[in-house]
């Protein structure tokens, strides 16, 4: 499989493997994830189970349910609060949750001056990763970047500086483990590398200019941010002075879940499904 370098990659692959996964699709009400949705049945990727009713808690437990007994393939959120799907993707005995995973959000965006679609975590769900967590994010991202057709992904794991600083920041101490493990293979095939910073990362000129020499090469696939705070400040500049197109999956589900905000743009939405799709 070659390497997905755009979203319409993403869509152009999809629509050659021929298969449709079913939706469940929770309250799609509103015209954002209609438009998502339809265009995605149109494009022959997907075919919707719409369940709307009043009842918003009542869809969102319909829904889960229905992809617990593996009679839907992904879940999308339409016009309901976040929390309310949430606490039902979430329930202990009728959830999705896989055992002994946390949940996560993995986000893609395609950036007009960056060569390629750069993934990140996370931006949505987790407000400041542990250790284990931290893990899990690297093997989610791991295994999204795979699906992409990467086949060793360039991951950074991100800091304001390319030193570590265990007193005034101490999740980076950890970083040089992760480095360690990754190199033992316990990720799988992948190239993990940090502290970097946001441009060292992501630019080769900045890295060779201070002078650091990185396994990544300015050349990162994904980015792990330290916690929620930087994940979302990132994903919301992106979309909004760099007019990157994003989509974005929850991970350790028994299934994908498209989650999107009520801000998002419907083709965000769209694209977010056709990630979950593939």
């Amino acid at each position: 499989m070659q390497p997905i370098k755009t979203l319409n990659d993403m869509i152009v692959f999809l629509r050659e493997r021929g298969d449709r996964k079913r939706v469940a699709v929770v309250s799609a009400s509103d015209a954002s994830t209609r438009y998502a949705v339809e265009k995605g049945k149109e494009m022959g990727f997907i075919e919707p189970i719409y369940i709307d009713n009043d009842d918003k808690e009542e869809c969102a437990r319909q829904a889960v349910a229905l992809c617990k007994n593996g009679e839907a393939d992904i879940l999308m959120k339409g016009l309901i609060n976040t929390d309310v799907l949430l606490r039902a993707i979430l329930d202990k005995e009728k959830g999705i949750i896989r055992p002994g995973h946390v949940l996560t959000h993995v986000a893609m965006a395609e950036i007009p001056k960056y060569e390629k679609l750069l993934f990140f975590t996370d931006a949505a769900v987790i407000p400041v990763p542990t250790p284990s967590q931290r893990r899990q994010q690297i093997h989610y991202m791991n295994y999204v970047c795979h699906a992409m057709g990467i086949e060793e992904p360039r991951i950074s794991l991100i800091h304001c500086a390319e030193k570590v600083s265990a007193k005034a920041f101490p999740y980076t101490a950890d970083y040089l483990d992760i480095i360690a493990e990754a190199q033992t293979g316990c990720f799988g095939r992948c190239i993990i590398d940090g502290p970097l910073d946001l441009k060292t990362s992501l630019d080769a000129v900045s890295l060779h200019e201070k002078g650091i020499h990185s396994i990544i090469d300015g050349q990162a696939d994904a980015l792990i941010f330290p916690d929620i705070v930087a994940g979302n400040v990132f994903y919301k500049t992106l979309t909004l002075f760099a007019y990157a197109k994003t989509a974005g999956v929850l991970q350790g589900t028994l299934c994908p879940c498209v989650v999107s905000s009520r801000a998002d743009s419907p083709d965000s939405k769209y694209y977010s499904l056709a990630l979950a799709a593939l």
